[in-house]
């Protein structure tokens, strides 16, 4: 380019620095104005790669689109990666999610691009192994956010990131077959900072691997796990659970969940009982009185809850809005009534199949509680998403 000076002291845009340029390209605020930017030069496409924070293959299992869906799915393979990541240098966020063949000497390119990466997707990626959570060890020490759902890791593995990634701070586990409490006990001693833990279907996990955890840990998704009692005390030891999901658990007590009532879960506000069935009046007792800031309880399918459970709901719960009841088959017109009367601060009722609610019943909880809106939709999941 040549001096200014010899053109009249004119200035173009091509005379601004980077930060600028870079600039610049962060107040485009639609997609093709971003993809735009790059086709103009050698110069503008470099701003463009530079500025890239996140970075999602089409096959990937994260943000699916109508356009992801119809298109041909392609093998990411490690070429694909390394090339990418040696263009997008920058990266904050990754999903390589879908990419099933993905193998762990794919992950490799981290070892010297990772370094600033926050959020790591490899949901399905079913070629990941623990050697593959060693590269994400040393490569990406920032990592914050990781999905891990239904890959071929064990609790080495897990380990082995704990050691190396002590920032985490969510965790996606579910359908990782292969990790125990040995895994789970890592996670919660070497992540200080750790949030949230999904742990859903995986059945060797039988809870007590969070015994001790920290208590900035607020969200627990522990699905269809094998939980045992000494296992519940674990999952509320932290003391700063917001969210619970133990749905569909397998306990050989119903008896055992009374343990999230004794006095460490009094931050819970989301509570997902669903399909726990033999969970009966004395666990639903126990968790009304100790579990004061409660706003939303799922107990659809808990066939075991009676008069005493429904009535402790209604003398205990005070915060409660949202209550899921659907298919209750011991809730009748006396546990009904016991919802009436309490809850004051109830909004949604969802109710459907309830066989022993008669229609008096119905009309008189209609009549004394008109601010609250009966639903008949059963909800399978309640509370907000892992990663938020």
């Amino acid at each position: 380019m040549g001096d200014p000076s010899c053109d009249g002291g004119r200035t173009t845009i091509m005379d601004l620095p980077d930060d600028c340029l870079c600039f610049i390209f962060q107040w485009l605020d639609c997609s093709s104005g971003r993809e735009s930017f790059g086709l103009t030069c050698h110069r503008w496409l470099t701003i463009q790669n530079l500025s890239r924070r996140s970075l999602q293959f089409e096959c990937s299992l994260t943000q699916l689109s109508l356009s992801s869906l119809s298109q041909t799915s392609i093998n990411v393979t490690s070429f694909h990666v390394h090339r990418l990541l040696t263009r997008y240098q920058h990266l904050q966020q990754l999903s390589l999610s879908g990419c099933t063949e993905l193998p762990d000497s794919g992950l490799n390119p981290l070892q010297s691009y990772g370094s600033k990466l926050q959020s790591l997707y490899l949901d399905c990626c079913f070629g990941i192994t623990d050697n593959g959570l060693s590269l994400i060890g040393t490569g990406c020490p920032s990592v914050t956010s990781i999905s891990l759902y239904r890959c071929t890791i064990t609790d080495v593995g897990l380990e082995i990131l704990a050691n190396a990634c002590s920032t985490l701070m969510r965790v996606n586990l579910s359908y990782c077959s292969r990790i125990s409490d040995y895994g789970l006990e890592a996670l919660s001693q070497k992540c200080s900072q750790l949030k949230g833990v999904t742990v859903s279907y995986c059945r060797g996990v039988t809870g007590i691997g969070f015994r001790g955890c920290s208590p900035t840990l607020a969200y627990i998704d522990a699905e269809s796990c094998k939980l045992e009692p000494e296992g519940v005390m674990g999952v509320v030891s932290g003391g700063g659970l917001e969210f619970l999901n133990v749905s569909g658990v397998t306990l050989y007590s119903g008896g055992g969940l009374a343990a999230i009532g004794t006095g460490f879960a009094k931050r819970l506000k989301i509570l997902n009982l669903r399909m726990c069935r033999n969970v009966g009046d004395e666990s639903i007792m126990a968790i009304a009185k100790g579990c004061p800031l409660l706003q939303e309880w799922n107990l659809a399918l808990c066939h075991q809850v009676k008069i005493s459970g429904w009535e402790s709901i209604g003398v205990s719960c005070n915060s409660l809005q949202k209550l899921h009841v659907n298919r209750c088959r011991n809730l009748c017109d006396r546990g009904l009534q016991a919802l009436r009367d309490g809850c004051q601060r109830l909004l949604i009722l969802y109710m459907n199949q309830n066989i022993r609610i008669s229609c008096m019943a119905m009309e008189l909880f209609k009549l004394y509680r008109g601010g609250v809106d009966i639903k008949e939709e059963e909800i399978m999941c309640i509370g907000p998403n892992w990663i938020t």
